[in-house]
């Protein structure tokens, strides 16, 4: 198996700011960027469709300043995730899958991200899985879905087993309060679906502290990224293809943490079985 041909890496949104100068020529328009971005990467995972379902004249401009072999992971909008915790929400989300779908080929795994949820929201994790099994039960089967939780203690073969049940990756984060990749794997089987989603976000908190532009890396992460470098690799001689998403808060520029990734993946290739 060609292991690099199971791997999509690329960054949480094409524009940041500190781009300028950093990775896109100084001269460069805004409406050049994606077509830019797409040169260098095979795949983005759009953060702006979090905020609103997007204008059909944006989603066909994606399409078209792309290569055919591009692919796009979109998150599913907070009024579905956030606002309305599932309820009440099949109007917005059926919008949001048409949107979408214009994208055609180019549709990559859409992200239903949760914050993390406290008990006036639900005062147990039966009550979020109950309401979680009968969104789940409207996905439609020809999309590939992830989805992404911040309660760590939810964690579990009862959400796992839900998630394989209707075929959605549990999305695997770096984060300042969630596991380390050893311990998702101690725990259980976090691969729930027939591809694996890996988000590399890193501490917003704290680097904010240090930076809120995005031109360089100021946190060296290589240790970590070793870590899912190993795991990634454990993963995809599963036949399991990979996705991972890099953000600008994981070390302070996501375009230059991707080429690490990337150098530290080709060199510790494993050996074939």
């Amino acid at each position: 198996m060609n292991q690099t041909a199971q791997l999509r890496i690329g960054i949480s949104a094409f524009t940041a700011s500190g781009w300028e100068g950093s990775f896109y020529p100084e001269a460069m328009r805004p409406a050049e960027y994606l077509s830019h971005y797409a040169r260098h990467f095979d795949t983005v995972e759009v953060d702006s469709t979090f905020y609103r379902t997007p204008a059909v004249s944006t989603v066909n401009g994606w399409y078209t300043k792309t290569p055919p072999s591009f692919v796009f992971a979109l998150k599913v909008p907070q009024v579905i995730t956030h606002e309305r915790c599932l309820l009440d929400c099949g109007a917005a989300f059926d919008e949001f899958i048409g949107r979408a779908g214009l994208l055609n080929e180019k549709l990559g795994p859409l992200l239903i991200q949760f914050p993390y949820f406290n008990k006036n929201a639900f005062a147990t994790q039966s009550d979020f899985l109950a309401r979680l099994s009968t969104f789940l039960k409207r996905l439609p089967k020809a999309l590939n879905f992830a989805l992404e939780i911040r309660n760590r203690n939810w964690l579990d073969a009862r959400f796992t087993d839900l998630l394989r049940e209707h075929t959605v990756a549990l999305a695997l984060i770096d984060q300042a309060w969630m596991p380390r990749p050893s311990q998702w794997f101690e725990r259980l089987d976090p691969i729930t679906a027939n591809f694996a989603y890996i988000r590399l976000l890193g501490d917003r908190k704290g680097i904010e502290e240090k930076t809120t532009r995005w031109d360089k890396v100021i946190i060296d992460r290589s240790r970590e990224l070793r870590e899912w470098v190993d795991y990634t690799q454990q993963i995809i001689r599963r036949g399991v293809p990979v996705y991972i998403y890099v953000n600008n808060h994981f070390a302070g520029h996501a375009p230059a943490t991707v080429r690490l990734f990337q150098d530290l993946y080709q060199t510790t290739q494993l050996p074939s079985p």
